[in-house]
């Protein structure tokens, strides 16, 4: 899940090798969560006009998380 989600947000960014994913363990709900960080200039790619693009990210990993029946969380920092 984590190498589909760099993958992702590399065609979208300027700087690919400042991309860093950290993943927390499952919570009390079962969720995992993922936290994106990409640099300062590249924040507004990955967001998009009114969060369309993060959106659409965070839906692509829900889908692909529902296969391997995980519930998960994109945080976008």
């Amino acid at each position: 899940m984590k190498e589909l989600l760099v993958s992702i947000v590399k065609g979208l960014v300027d700087e690919p090798s400042a991309i860093e994913v950290t993943v927390d363990e499952k919570n009390e709900e079962g969720i995992i969560v993922y936290h994106l960080h990409v640099s300062e200039n590249d924040m507004g790619r990955v967001i998009g006009k009114q969060g369309r693009i993060a959106k659409a990210i965070r839906t692509v990993m829900r889908a692909a998380a529902a296969k391997n029946d995980e519930k998960i969380q994109v945080e976008i920092e």
